[in-house]
């Protein structure tokens, strides 16, 4: 079997929180990651969904080294990068790269397109055959931008063009990941389906590997071979994407497809929904035992004292003491 392109295991990022002022001191600790395994390989796309505060950015981040772990172990290509230096994840730089989520904000008002693409050769000292600019031009034609606008700048595009700007400089040093960061979210619906399509393409053409993040679980079906269900910082069910749609096991997986929208009218009447009660508890003083046990409609006293292992249901993982 092949290696992983990507590996992470017992994955923790917590962040201190102080009590502000001069003298400020450090009052607790937010779990944003909580201990979570994920396997990536080459060529594949893992899906990574979840309600907004539940860690999903964090962990993306976390495995990039963009934020330094506070425990686990990453390991990309075989090698464990868990504690190297800023300095030397920089050759790595050019094979893990990210798309964010608002393209207006990653991008410098101040630098044309050119620039902003361009930068990935000059940081890394690389010369593309035939010059940056060629290049460059060649890249933004591939996202489906018109090199001749190489010397505009961010505010002349749309919100769609500007995601293919992200894209372009993305993929500019052939990476083998991408973490893909809600890279939809703050688009139109008809453009979210240009971009997925994109991405599929330059996955096919390049055979990268990505890491797509999102909270619309419609969005991670159609790109998604696997995908993986946060909460909390904790992964509460990993499956194939065919199974995980059908039969899911978590309850919380249950209650987050019950809200998907079914375009038939008469299908989406007749089915069940699922409305969790209560607020996303607080990641700085999670729920002992299981972190879903305040919401969760099948919950008894042993989910309330015993945190459950990330068990094999069929062909799903499932951190469940009584999964569906």
């Amino acid at each position: 079997m092949t290696e992983p392109l990507l590996k992470i295991e017992g994955l923790q990022k917590h962040f201190a929180t102080t009590t502000g002022g001069a003298f400020s001191k450090v009052k607790g600790t937010v779990k944003a990651v909580d201990g979570i395994d994920l396997e990536i390989y080459p060529g594949q796309t893992v899906g990574l969904v979840g309600e907004s505060g539940c860690g999903k950015t964090t962990a993306g981040r976390t495995i990039l080294k963009l934020y330094e772990p506070t425990g686990g172990k990453i390991t990309f290509e075989g090698q464990d990068i868990t504690h190297l230096k800023p300095k030397e994840m920089k050759p790595l730089r050019s094979q893990m790269q990210m798309i964010f989520q608002d393209p207006f904000a990653s991008l410098n008002p101040r630098q044309t397109v050119g620039s902003l693409i361009g930068a990935a050769f000059e940081i890394q000292g690389i010369k593309p055959e035939g010059g940056i600019e060629a290049e460059v031009q060649r890249l933004m034609a591939r996202v489906g931008l018109n090199p001749e606008h190489i010397n505009r700048y961010p505010h002349e595009f749309s919100g769609g063009q500007r995601q293919r700007i992200g894209v372009a400089r993305a993929i500019a040093l052939k990476p083998k990941l991408i973490v893909a960061d809600e890279p939809v979210s703050a688009l139109d619906v008809s453009i979210q389906a240009q971009v997925i399509n994109l991405l599929e393409d330059l996955r096919d053409d390049f055979g990268l590997s990505y890491l797509f993040i999102a909270h619309d679980l419609s969005v991670v079906q159609h790109i998604s071979d696997r995908v993986a269900v946060m909460y909390l910082g904790k992964i509460m069910e990993l499956a194939p994407t065919s199974s995980l749609y059908i039969e899911p096991h978590h309850p919380y997986t249950k209650a987050l497809l019950s809200a998907v929208p079914i375009p038939d009218p008469v299908l989406e009447r007749g089915r069940e929904q699922i409305v969790l009660t209560g607020d996303l508890p607080s990641p700085s003083n999670p729920p002992s035992g299981c972190v879903f046990n305040t919401r969760c409609w099948k919950v008894q006293d042993r989910c309330r004292t015993e945190e459950p292992a990330l068990l094999t249901v069929g062909s799903s993982q499932v951190a469940c003491h009584f999964p569906e």
